[in-house]
């Protein structure tokens, strides 16, 4: 267990550096300066310009942080890959960089979104594994019955439809045609939070963002609860339990259901990590304050620092949770052992 779990770590650092190579590189082909979109339409002046670019190590610069000039007088271009190499290194050290737009650490940022990305996807996951498994196994049990149909048709219409879509038909119907109906009586909150200092906003902000992120995800966690479980219920050892005359609902709980539910923890955790990496269709359609909204709009803003920062705290958050994931099949599955010679091979 312990060489598998070092092995797997070993393996993040290649995927680690792959993903924030690919980034930088993409930040410097993507048209548009940065720095000249800092003051909107008006025009940077010449020396307040300069001063930025050499902050962000855009233009080489001395040991005292004085610009240094070539023979013609004009500033010289930090190279990419030297730039990339004191990306790393200010990394290394917990330096995420410096907004563009906002001249706020990076860092601390994120550490202001990302606490409204975690309560959401939270959130999201209780619903995705409470009714997602909850549906699956009422539609291997009921199997053919109107419940199966039913549980059929609803996960087919919620994989087909575009999250981004299912949040606003929710806002339209939650938040403006029964607030109309009601006279404004009941209704759901469509956007945003409580106020600009909420960090744990009231329960009703979670709920239409909460069941948009979770809708697709909790369909395909029914579609694979059903087809697992139907699958063990034809088992050797399933038909021997029946001969002995255990009733139905005593073999779900103590044979069927535990190997069954191995591919959909599995998937239920890998979502996780997944929302986890901030929804950005979603939190964008409700104004949440997370990470992934933040990821939109420095996009927008062609704010690199906030991006690249963004990206990093994803990329090491759904690694180890990923990882977590794996290292959990051996605590369901006795017979899976993680890190063994056999597995090795």
């Amino acid at each position: 267990m312990i060489k598998y779990i070092a092995k797997r770590i070993l393996q993040f650092i290649p995927v680690f550096l792959g993903v924030t190579l690919i980034l930088f590189i993409m930040q410097n082909v993507v048209p548009g300066d940065p720095i000249k979109l800092i003051a909107g339409e008006r025009k940077l002046d010449p020396t307040t310009e300069m001063n930025i670019r050499a902050a962000h190590g855009l233009i080489e610069t001395d040991a005292d942080g004085n610009i240094i000039y070539d023979e013609n007088g004009d500033t010289i271009p930090t190279s990419m890959p030297k730039r990339y190499v004191n990306y790393l290194t200010d990394l290394l050290q917990g330096d995420l960089g410096t907004s563009y737009q906002r001249g706020t650490p990076v860092s601390s940022i994120i550490l202001q979104k990302y606490p409204y990305t975690v309560q959401l996807a939270l959130v999201a996951i209780v619903i995705e594994a409470i009714v997602g498994i909850g549906a699956g196994i009422i539609s291997a049990i009921k199997r053919y019955s109107f419940w199966d149909v039913l549980v059929t048709l609803v996960t087919s219409l919620l994989v087909a439809m575009p999250a981004f879509w299912l949040g606003m038909l929710l806002q339209l119907i939650f938040g403006i045609w029964l607030k109309g109906a009601t006279g404004g009586a009941v209704s759901l909150p469509i956007s945003g939070v409580a106020g600009p200092r909420a960090l744990y906003p009231d329960w009703m902000y979670y709920i239409l963002p909460a069941i948009t992120l979770a809708s697709v995800s909790t369909a395909y966690t029914a579609r694979i609860m059903r087809s697992q479980l139907l699958d063990v219920m034809n088992q050797d050892y399933i038909r021997t339990a029946k001969a002995k005359g255990l009733s139905k609902g005593a073999i779900i709980r103590k044979h069927a259901l535990k190997n069954a539910l191995i591919p959909v923890v599995t998937y239920v955790g890998m979502d996780f990590g997944a929302m986890l990496a901030g929804a950005i269709l979603t939190e964008t359609v409700f104004s949440w304050p997370g990470i992934g909204r933040e990821t939109y709009v420095a996009i927008t803003q062609r704010d690199w620092p906030i991006v690249m920062g963004s990206v990093t705290v994803i990329v090491v958050v759904v690694m180890v949770i990923n990882l977590i994931v794996d290292v959990s099949y051996a605590f369901l599955d006795p017979r899976i052992r993680l890190g063994s010679s056999k597995n090795e091979g």
